[in-house]
């Protein structure tokens, strides 16, 4: 794979994918399929817990995530017993074995970059705080922007990114910024020493191999949900 984007699917791989359970025995890095999958299942989970549901069985996983529900219980049985025939999943218990599983328990603290429309909403709503994500640090080249205040958290100019990085301990960019921008964004992260990028942009961004770039486009999950809508 090349230095250009290596962009990580939103939807789950094909079932079957990897064994999470000598994966996660042997503590090695689980697969891609496999980490995929777990990762949308807290999706949902977290929400059915937010929705006040105490459990959810493998059928409703399914019916929310387009995974198969016999791969959703070998997932789930391969790290343990989570689950009672004619009861389902109790929702808090799995929420909190999946985040140990993916190594997500404590909290991360990640960055903005952009105060527009996207970037308000991102700030403003609890799509990253559900998962353990900490927003600490919004940042604009717009001076009208610089100073206000966005959800909770002040808007710093872009030549702040170093020092906050450091001071901040942050792990993550996330880029809500035109396609123009993205590129000279990714590379100042780069630099102060962040290794994960997750970008709302269509840019192709260039980073050195042991950075990870996440892309989201709302049009590929459009074709995805395409592709079942015709077949």
């Amino acid at each position: 794979m090349t230095p250009a984007d290596r962009v990580l699917s939103q939807t789950p791989p094909a079932d079957g994918a990897g064994d999470p359970a000598a994966a996660f025995v042997l503590g090695e890095r689980l697969s891609l399929g496999v980490a995929a999958r777990l990762s949308r299942y807290l999706q949902v989970l977290t929400q059915a817990k937010k929705m006040g549901k105490e459990t959810v069985s493998s059928r409703e996983l399914s019916d929310y995530t387009h995974v198969n529900s016999t791969q959703i219980r070998r997932d789930f049985s391969g790290f343990g017993k989570f689950g009672k025939r004619g009861v389902g999943y109790n929702v808090d218990a799995l929420v909190s074995e999946i985040r140990k599983i993916l190594r997500t328990s404590g909290q991360h603290n990640i960055a903005l970059f952009g105060a527009g429309h996207l970037g308000q909403a991102i700030a403003s709503s609890d799509i990253f705080a559900d998962h353990g994500f900490r927003l600490v640090a919004i940042f604009d080249t717009d001076k009208r922007k610089v100073g206000q205040t966005v959800g909770t958290t002040k808007v710093r100019h872009s030549t702040e990114l170093r020092s906050v990085v450091e001071e901040e301990d942050i792990v993550v960019g996330v880029l809500a910024v035109p396609t123009a921008a993205a590129q000279p964004i990714a590379d100042d992260l780069v630099e102060a020493g962040v290794k994960i990028i997750f970008n709302y942009a269509e840019a192709l961004l260039s980073v050195p191999p042991d950075v990870t770039v996440h892309t989201s486009s709302p049009a590929v999950d459009l074709l995805y949900a395409l592709y079942f809508y015709l077949t």
